[in-house]
């Protein structure tokens, strides 16, 4: 009985997924639109920098400042026993 809900639901989700790739609309990302200006286009490293090293850039210095004031206030301020 497992076996056929399995089979059902799988069926199912592979018939949705190829129902709306055949139906959707191509992006048409080649026409361009009225008053369309695009600027120039990223580098390579230009990319790497702005979608990779600026996130962890800005992940270090932020846990780096909650390790830093977790451990200025955790020595001031010890559990009393």
């Amino acid at each position: 009985m497992d076996k056929k809900n399995a089979l059902r639901a799988g069926a199912l989700a592979a018939g949705t997924t190829l129902m709306m790739l055949l139906m959707s609309s191509p992006a048409l990302a080649l026409t361009r639109d009225d008053g369309d200006d695009p600027g120039h286009g990223l580098s390579a490293w230009e990319t790497i920098g702005l979608y990779v090293l600026i996130p962890v850039g800005l992940f270090v210095v932020i846990a780096g400042l909650v390790m830093v004031l977790d451990k200025s206030r955790s020595g001031s301020s010890a559990p009393k026993s």
